[in-house]
């Protein structure tokens, strides 16, 4: 061990440099008044021992202690004769341990110098540690500082521990604003009334719908504005305690971007079906005349071809039929204030033909919209949801139903098929994920459960408004 003795040359000090000499300490010697706080903190001493106690050894042993890195170094103080008195002086001044009146005894003062050095050893590994400790943090601080997603680290009470720069700028909170703060500050309603209930049934045992997966939600910046954004949460346990890390990622302009292939998917649907109608649909018309023309001259003839000519009147006629129908599919909603449920009765009747099952349609209420584009999604989550039914649930009886309450209507079809299987949210297909992306499009959510039918139900929930809800049922 690396140790410095400060003391006059007396008998104290040989004394002392013998018994570390025997303990095998490589010793530096030198008096109080040559010795220097800076000197002895860059020499990297391990154990420093004052050998006799003066004013002079108490100012530069407080030296030694405000110095940089004094934690490292363990001091010692020989006290005997009249400097016993001045113990109280030793601990003020920082020093870690006293020999006091063993000087002189073999034995005794080589049990006091091996736990001097068992101190000096544990002080050592202790400040090893913390410097490590105070590097890994500063790593850590450094990726989670210079990283372009938020991160938001809460503990199990909700209350937030961490946010760094990307999250700041996110959700326009100075980190010093929102630590200690319940995370839900973050949120809009629901979410915001539904965090803390989350955490706790989660703490009891419930069920981990979030830990280790990603899933979109909605944040608020703090002038209130609400935006898109996927969230992963893990669990860190440290200690005793248990904490969540939440990596925050804004995903409003992909949201946009996907709006906008959605219109431009829209847009090209509705092209291709009035098409279908106006161009197709009359075209075989055109020929559906002609062929029936032709037929009723050759039946007046009695060509032995007047049946055959019929026959294919009959399926132009279908033809026609079955274009119109398809038509009507990709030009589904009428844009008015009751184009939904007149958008799915017409899908009703379409699926029946189209699916040969019984397809029926039922409105417990009058819904007026006055965003176009909510139509238009529902339609089409209801649209998949049938089409779903009768392709993977090999369903033979599917019932579309439109509900409407004070402040939410539902959107659910039921179905008498196979249903989904247990793990459909973990091998979800591309038709489940539609449905899901165009109920987030406007802020309702999709839930899939098993239908009182026997088959699959999928229940859309959208936000509505009182005065838009007229309680008329239909016929």
């Amino acid at each position: 061990m690396k140790t410095l003795v400060i003391g006059s040359e007396n008998e104290s000090l040989r004394t002392l440099t013998e018994a570390l000499e025997l303990r095998r300490h490589q010793i530096t010697t030198v008096c109080p008044e040559s010795a220097t706080a800076e000197e002895v903190v860059r020499s990297r001493y391990e154990l420093v021992v004052f050998s006799d106690i003066t004013d002079h050894s108490l100012r530069l042993g407080r030296l030694i202690r405000a110095a940089d890195l004094p934690d490292s170094l363990t001091l010692i103080a020989v006290l005997e004769g009249d400097s016993v008195s001045r113990f109280n002086e030793v601990l003020e001044a920082g020093f870690d341990q006293c020999i006091v009146e063993s000087l002189y005894d073999a034995r005794r003062l080589d049990i006091r110098l091996a736990f001097a050095e068992k101190m000096s050893q544990d002080k050592i590994q202790r400040s090893i540690v913390e410097e490590q400790l105070r590097e890994s943090e500063a790593r850590y601080r450094s990726i989670v500082e210079t990283t372009v997603d938020a991160i938001i680290t809460i503990n199990e009470r909700g209350l937030i521990r961490t946010f760094n720069k990307a999250a700041e700028k996110l959700f326009q909170y100075k980190e010093s604003e929102v630590f200690g703060k319940n995370v839900n500050i973050l949120m809009p309603e629901p979410y915001r009334q539904e965090h803390d209930d989350y955490i706790n049934n989660y703490l009891n045992g419930g069920s981990r719908k979030i830990i280790g997966h990603g899933r979109e939600v909605s944040g608020m910046k703090r002038d209130g504005t609400t935006f898109p954004l996927y969230l992963a949460v893990s669990e860190v346990h440290l200690r005793d305690q248990r904490f969540f890390t939440g990596i925050v990622r804004d995903i409003s302009e992909q949201r946009r971007l996907e709006q906008e292939i959605l219109r431009t998917s829209e847009y090209e649907r509705r092209r291709i079906g009035q098409d279908l109608h106006d161009g197709l649909g009359q075209m075989l018309t055109g020929i559906g005349l002609i062929s029936k023309q032709v037929a009723r001259q050759l039946e007046q003839e009695k060509h032995a071809l007047a049946e055959q000519a019929h026959e294919i009147t009959r399926l132009i006629r279908e033809s026609d039929q079955y274009a119109r129908e398809l038509a009507r599919g990709l030009v589904p909603v009428d844009m008015d204030s009751e184009g939904l449920a007149t958008g799915l009765e017409r899908l009703a009747v379409h699926a029946e033909k189209l699916f040969r099952i019984d397809c029926t349609f039922r409105s417990d209420g009058r819904i007026e919209f006055e965003d176009a584009s909510q139509v238009t999604h529902l339609y089409r989550i209801a649209q998949e949801a049938v089409n779903n039914a009768v392709k993977h649930g090999e369903a033979t009886e599917v019932e579309i139903r439109l509900v409407g309450t004070r402040s939410q209507g539902r959107l659910q079809v039921d179905d008498n098929g196979t249903g989904f299987a247990p793990d459909w949210d973990e091998k979800g297909g591309l038709g489940v994920r539609i449905m899901q992306f165009r109920a987030s499009l406007i802020d309702a959510t999709l839930e899939i459960s098993d239908s009182e039918m026997g088959g699959a139900s999928i229940t859309c929930s959208f936000p509505i408004e009182e005065r838009l809800l007229h309680h008329q049922p239909q016929e």
